[in-house]
């Protein structure tokens, strides 16, 4: 019998026993990527925090506060914050002078994502961006469906890298910022010291 398929039955039946996947891939010597990029990420990032809103002030920004916190709470670091009027250029310059000054790993937005007329992160971020992170927006409507419903589809959550540093752009409700932060921008956040 052949060793390596001597191996992968071998492999398959402690699968069984054993149902991580990462277990029966290092059986049979097949490396998992993702695994491997967040066994390596354990430096903690630091984080640009932008609340897009023509309404909120610094007093009153429920979602940066739950960003921060979050945030904070995992160990990473809010290198800036600020409340940024929702204006497409605004937008762009500020991210533009956070993510070439180099000091912040992450760029957190949170509002102007939506559909209104004054929502502009969508198209001033997407202007930017190098490579997008199409499954941030898939997965974050997906999970908000379950929530919320159709309503989801109204959310134009996007996610990319820009300047070696990833941004992700959620809408302003203190709901949808959790369920990004927690659901999704937490567990690769970490990753973003290889962006």
């Amino acid at each position: 019998m052949d060793g390596s398929i001597f191996y992968l039955e071998t492999a398959i039946v402690f699968s069984f026993l054993n149902p991580e996947p990462e277990t029966l891939l290092s059986m049979i010597g097949v490396s998992m990527p993702y695994e491997d990029h967040i066994q390596q990420a354990k430096d903690a990032v630091t984080c640009a925090i932008l609340t897009i809103s023509d309404t909120r002030s610094e007093a009153d920004d429920k979602s940066g506060k739950i960003i921060r916190d979050l945030v904070m709470d995992a160990g990473h670091d809010v290198g800036y914050y600020q409340v940024v009027k929702d204006d497409a250029s605004l937008i762009r310059g500020l991210i533009t002078e956070i993510a070439h000054a180099g000091t912040c790993h992450v760029i957190l937005t949170n509002g102007g994502t939506g559909i209104a007329a004054r929502d502009t992160t969508y198209e001033a971020v997407t202007s930017l961006l190098e490579k997008r992170l199409d499954g941030f927006g898939e997965i974050f409507r997906f999970l908000s469906w379950e929530d919320i419903g159709s309503g989801a589809m109204l959310s134009r959550a996007v996610a990319g890298v820009y300047k070696d540093t990833m941004i992700f752009c959620m809408p302003g409700s203190s709901g949808a910022v959790r369920l990004a932060m927690e659901k999704l921008i937490s567990a690769t956040a970490r990753s973003a010291r290889r962006a």
